[in-house]
């Protein structure tokens, strides 16, 4: 029964890998955004940050899901009511993967501040010694060298973030979840689908470690490991 509908779940898996690759390009957005605030020398700056971080890190990704998308919708036509304009329906791809970056760059906020933090202040304060402007040094100096601190967090936040895209089929988005909860209703067989798009998963997550794990030697190349 399952290879009659395997070919529409791996078309969901298409959706699935598109939702997880445009939250992570929005989640780096806000986790960088997010660190360089709680970094500033800005109060106003740093209190938006721990905002932000504290409560997206304490509140479920599903409500976070649920109260973005239908208050955002909310949000929208009403103003859009005001200003004379029809009603307004938001793509679930588009709430999806904003939401989801969104949450996620919290957490990437963490990641990318403890990797800047990392980073020798001798070399911050050499490059504005060197007439280097607050953006030449997080372009040249900074940025570069944050990478390697920030690859083992960055990676654990792609994979929980592969993981959490099953929750966007919640808002009606046709992704692999969406469509095996279609099989199994169809079959009866939710033990079936379920389990083969758990595979499917795991798969993702496997290839992903591989793959972060060889970027992780790439950037430590030449770098010597504290002895314990």
């Amino acid at each position: 029964m399952l290879h009659a509908y395997l070919p529409a779940i791996l078309e969901g898996l298409s959706m699935t890998l598109r939702v997880a690759a445009l939250s992570l390009l929005i989640a780096c957005g806000f986790g960088l955004a997010g660190a360089v605030a709680k970094l500033s020398d800005s109060r106003a700056a740093r209190l938006v940050a721990d905002v932000y971080t504290t409560l997206i890190r304490g509140l479920p990704e599903l409500v976070l899901m649920l109260i973005i998308f239908y208050g955002g919708q909310i949000a929208i036509n009403n103003a859009a009511e005001r200003w004379g304009y029809g009603y307004v329906d938001i793509d679930p791809f588009i709430a999806g993967t904003v939401t989801m970056g969104f949450i996620s760059g919290a957490y990437l906020t963490e990641t990318f501040r403890g990797a800047i933090l990392a980073i020798p202040k001798g070399q911050i304060e050499a490059g504005h010694a060197f007439g280097l402007s607050r953006a030449d040094v997080l372009m040249r100096i900074t940025l570069p060298q944050m990478v390697r601190h920030a690859i083992p967090g960055f990676a654990n936040n792609w994979l929980v973030m592969v993981k959490a895209t099953a929750l966007v089929s919640i808002i009606g988005l046709d992704d692999m979840v969406h469509r095996a909860g279609l099989a199994a209703a169809a079959t009866r067989e939710p033990f079936t689908f379920y389990t083969a798009i758990a595979a499917i998963y795991l798969a993702i997550t496997t290839v992903s470690i591989l793959a972060l794990h060889a970027l992780e030697k790439r950037y430590s190349l030449g770098v010597r490991k504290a002895e314990l």
